[in-house]
């Protein structure tokens, strides 16, 4: 049985062999399963079970960013095992967890764009959420045991108060039902069994609290936000705090991510988009690994100065005022070296990609212009 992925055609050697020329001589070693052809290969007999012949899926290297928006009801890493399945991918990471309970945009990062994922923890995330007022519940979700009833009594007026009241740098207490560790342990694993720990207050800066649509009054009120925080914020927290300082506690009922740095759910696509997509376009749902850097100043070196830049040598900028983080390009052909930065008059390197992932991650791009998704 062979793969039904369509080949990736070869790019000229001249491509992918300048960076390896390159570094002729340098200590940077080639990666685990670099020999691998980018396009994959017949898939493998495993071995043989009742008559039958069992397939191993033949993984491949992959090096993009997949904008995934997330379901309902599966974890993270679920979500990040499902796509790396799906593209056969040799190496994935996510750019930190989004709850079960939460959809919305997930990026997920394949091969070399795992180095810079990192990075994409600390950036600003915009939500959008419900707050069920007047009933509170052991996790502070609709999951949980309702604890409390109360009535609803508060104004459109107090609504407003509240919400400025959490604008800006604020102190929040991790939830019980949380991936935060404890001595090792995580604290939803206390919660169910029944233990409560004590958490210290963590600051937060929420940037925007924006109010889309209410009801105070009737069966079901609840307060429908968007909110745009900092990394750390817990929203089952902010949802918490806000409906008890309007006098009447309440839950989430809804969790959805919208935005997280640079990224939104205008360019993600969902598992079951992916799935449906024929084998040999499912690449073509990718983003460049160099997205994940696009916030930050570009460098460009000539062949020369990239093959020492890879080699890990410090290189002479004089003219460059110092910088935290800039991402670095070569020039013959345009290409990702990797991230680093400038302090006094010398480009030093953070996060480089090897010459292996460099000549891959430009096969991999020259084929999908070669084969857009639509060319059947």
């Amino acid at each position: 049985m062979r793969s039904s992925a369509r080949p990736w055609p070869r790019v000229p050697k001249i491509l992918t062999n300048s960076y390896m020329n390159a570094t002729e001589g340098c200590t940077a070693g080639t990666p685990q399963g670099a020999s691998a052809p980018l396009g994959g290969s017949a898939p493998r007999v495993a071995g043989e079970r009742g008559g039958k012949q069992r397939v191993r899926v033949q993984r491949r290297p992959v090096h993009g960013v997949l904008l995934l928006d997330k379901p309902l009801g599966l974890s993270s890493n679920d979500a990040l095992q499902k796509a790396k399945w799906l593209l056969r991918a040799e190496k994935a990471g996510h750019t930190g967890t989004l709850d079960p309970l939460a959809s919305g945009v997930l990026p997920l990062c394949f091969g070399a764009a795992t180095k810079f994922s990192q990075i994409h923890l600390d950036a600003d995330k915009t939500y959008e959420t419900e707050i069920a007022l007047g009933v509170t519940t052991t996790t502070g979700d609709a999951e949980g045991q309702v604890l409390q009833t109360r009535a609803v009594t508060c104004s459109v007026g107090q609504v407003v108060e509240v919400l400025d009241q959490f604008m800006g740098a604020i102190d929040q207490v991790p939830p019980m039902h949380s991936a935060l560790k404890k001595d090792g342990k995580a604290l939803y694993e206390y919660a169910r069994a029944g233990v409560e720990v004590e958490r210290e207050a963590r600051r937060v800066t929420i940037h925007d609290l924006e109010l889309l649509d209410m009801q105070l009054t009737g069966e079901a009120p609840f307060l429908r936000l968007r909110v745009t925080c900092s990394k750390g914020t817990y929203i089952r927290t902010l949802g918490e705090d806000i409906a008890a300082a309007l006098g009447c506690g309440g839950h989430l009922r809804l969790l959805r991510r919208v935005q997280t740095g640079i990224f939104d759910l205008s360019r993600s696509i969902t598992l079951a988009q992916l799935e449906a997509l024929p084998e040999g376009e499912r690449l073509a749902a990718l983003l460049p690994v160099e997205d994940l850097l696009s916030p930050f100043p570009q460098v460009e070196l000539d062949e020369a100065e990239a093959g020492r830049f890879l080699s890990g040598l410090r290189r002479r900028l004089p003219d460059a005022a110092d910088c935290p983080q800039v991402a670095v390009f070569g020039q013959q052909p345009r290409a990702l070296l990797g991230l680093a930065h400038i302090k006094a008059g010398e480009l030093i390197a953070q996060r480089l990609l090897t010459p292996v992932e460099i000549a891959q991650n430009l096969e991999q791009w020259a084929a999908r212009k070669a084969y857009p998704p639509d060319a059947a």
